[in-house]
């Protein structure tokens, strides 16, 4: 009989995560376990999870029902039940406490020591891993994703943590402090990377525009772009996210001088009213923001933006609203992440909200407004990309329809065409016939040799 156990991870939230969990295969690989995508079969799971907005949270404790039951029912075969991530570091022992057959809560510095942290549970007892890291004892996760080979993107983490103190936001008491990874050490994970195929690195950090400004030495963010693009077989650079007060004429700059760097950049703005930037804790003013845009268009004029908001901020009047739509008409953002303002434990903007709340029904209309817009702009923005050809790095297969694959632009746009699985990993022209709100449809362009 095979000693080698299976481990379900369900992963939560952001791109960080998605990275936390790539980490932790790799690790629990080398301690025995294999991953498996169906729950039933595993001896191991773990919810990797995110705290930033509240349904996040419910969205964990649905699934820890589902995965608790599954571990009464089992007879024959023990499950071993633990929850990492924001989450895990944000309620700590109030997890263990509310739930008894829970075994192990970790927080994200604790990724790297998951498999002894697994291998504690398994011996009896819930195990508790909360604490924070000093920034000089941290030490980043080298291991690869063993999953990294079945795409042709990956993320790359290039630092942890935010020194940031957005009123709304909870990363800096779930991730801790900012350090940044040594770039030596970036630079051999993304050429291990492409010696497994890939093609496409996403750099990812809180703020990766603070990259090494911490560290006496280092290469700071602009500087880690052109040592990427130096790098062969990359063949595109992506980041994430960027924090509009930290974006300096260095990065503005490699916009023009590096063609692997794509013409793409998610741009978290929040507000368009500087009152509410303000009572945010942004550091920077609708007018700086749109100088910043200015800056970007001018060094690579095909840069297609998307952003963050958040609506119903307390104090947000109509007024600051409006000044919010008009900054989208005016940026044009083909795409954005929009929400209501979510109360998060520990975090300033609690003491806004019993003095300013906004009513709830308000910033849903308010909400619906806006994503309404955003909706009718990405669709104009597309309708204007028919007839144009567009170089597609293929990804896979259509979600839909046999005989199509996809792939994505420079400019993230993501392109369904007719072709063949080979095409996958290939970068191909690719006229496009018809744009719809999300997507793009194409035909494959033919070149004359």
């Amino acid at each position: 009989m095979s000693d080698t156990k299976r481990v379900y991870i369900r992963t939560f939230g952001c791109q960080m995560n998605v990275y936390d969990t790539g980490k932790m295969r790799a690790l629990l690989e080398q301690g025995g376990y294999e991953h498996t995508t169906d729950m039933q079969q595993a001896d191991l799971v773990i919810a990797n999870t995110c705290s930033i907005r509240e349904k996040a949270e419910v969205k964990l404790h649905s699934f820890l029902g589902e995965a608790r039951r599954l571990k009464r029912e089992r007879r024959s075969q023990p499950l071993t039940l633990a929850v990492a991530g924001c989450v895990a570091q944000q309620e700590g022992q109030t997890l263990l406490d509310r739930y008894a057959d829970l075994d192990l809560v970790f927080g994200p510095d604790a990724v790297s020591s998951v498999t002894k942290l697994v291998t504690q549970a398994d011996a009896g007892g819930q195990v508790l891993d909360t604490a924070f890291l000093d920034s000089t004892d941290y030490v980043f996760t080298n291991e690869l994703d063993p999953a990294a080979t079945d795409s042709i993107t990956a993320f790359v983490t290039i630092q942890k943590g935010c020194d940031n103190k957005c009123t709304f936001c909870i990363v800096p008491s779930t991730r801790g402090v900012e350090v940044s990874r040594p770039s030596t050490e970036i630079i051999d994970e993304i050429k291990r990377l492409v010696d497994k195929g890939i093609k496409e690195i996403t750099l990812i950090g809180q703020n990766v525009n603070s990259y090494g400004l911490k560290v006496p030495g280092e290469l700071n963010f602009s500087q880690l772009l052109y040592a990427v693009s130096d790098v062969d077989g990359v063949e595109r650079i992506r980041y994430t996210t960027s924090h509009p007060r930290d974006m300096g004429d260095d990065v503005v700059q490699a916009y023009r001088d590096l063609p692997k760097l794509t013409s793409f950049l998610h741009l978290p703005v929040q507000s368009g009213s500087n009152a509410v930037l303000r009572r945010m804790k942004r550091f920077y003013t609708r007018e700086v923001y749109l100088e910043v845009v200015s800056k970007l268009r001018d060094a690579r004029p095909d840069i297609v933006l998307s952003s963050d908001f958040i609506v119903g901020f307390p104090g947000e009047t109509d007024e600051d609203f409006e000044q919010t739509m008009s900054l989208l008409s005016e940026v044009r953002f083909q795409s954005s992440y929009s929400f209501k303002y979510s109360q998060r434990p520990g975090t300033p903007a609690l003491r806004l909200v019993d003095r300013t709340p906004v009513d709830p029904a308000v910033a849903g209309a308010r909400l619906t407004r806006l994503q309404h817009l955003q909706r009718q702009i990405g669709v104009e923005e597309h309708r204007r990309l028919e007839g144009q050809s567009f170089d597609v790095l293929v990804e896979g297969p259509s979600r839909h329809d046999k005989g199509v694959v996809c792939g994505r632009t420079s400019a993230y746009k993501m392109v369904n065409f007719p072709g063949n699985l080979d095409l996958v990993g290939k970068t191909v022209p690719v006229t496009i016939t018809r744009g719809f709100a999300n997507t793009l449809r194409g035909e494959r362009l033919y070149r004359a040799q």
